[in-house]
């Protein structure tokens, strides 16, 4: 590959390394692409160049961080040998890496009327990846006849709504303080779907 090419991707992932700081500590909607063409030292039209607008640019570090989510998850689930360990192990994931710093910024561009519907589309979309897991979990579970059969897709939307309001809790409390809740909300679902 060209020394330009490789110049761009590096310049690309400065941007996106400087932008995430920044909506970190301002959020979205107070965040200018100006303030990221200062924070990175690169020029506005590097930045539009890269990536179009404020909104793409944020979305594909919102995507890399649900990507890191997963990839944590990965390395996570090997230390589980079952698929009853492993929603435990799913719900205590879950818990430690629900505030991400970008969270706020994200629900910001969600919020604001003026955001694009595809960027909002996109942000939503990215609650794929944990329900998948869930859903993973669960059909291991029947499979290895751990879990008795039954609906493996209502099964994952409650579980993903119990663990998604359960991490609600996660503004107001000690996470240390949420594990047993967290748990015993696992010791509730396994009691309707174990064998």
């Amino acid at each position: 590959m060209s020394k330009r090419r490789y110049d761009s991707e590096k310049t690309k992932n400065e941007i996106m390394e400087k932008a995430k700081m920044v909506f970190c500590e301002k959020g979205y909607n107070q965040t200018s692409v100006q303030d990221i063409s200062l924070a990175s030292g690169c020029s506005k039209g590097h930045i539009y160049y890269h990536f179009q607008n404020k909104e793409k640019l944020f979305v594909l570090l919102a995507q890399q961080t649900m990507q890191e989510w997963y990839e944590k998850w990965r390395v996570n689930e090997r230390n589980y040998t079952s698929a009853t360990e492993k929603l435990y192990g799913i719900a205590i994931h879950v818990l430690y890496n629900y505030q991400t710093p970008l969270l706020k910024s994200g629900q910001e561009l969600a919020a604001n009327p003026n955001s694009n519907p595809e960027s909002v589309r996109q942000l939503y979309k990215l609650a794929i990846v944990p329900m998948s897991v869930y859903r993973s979990i669960l059909q291991e579970g029947i499979d290895n006849g751990e879990f008795k059969p039954g609906n493996v897709e209502e099964w994952t939307t409650l579980l993903g709504t119990w663990l998604g309001g359960l991490c609600q809790l996660t503004n107001t409390h000690e996470l240390r303080s949420l594990e047993p809740l967290f748990t015993h909300a696992i010791d509730i679902f396994l009691g309707s779907i174990k064998k």
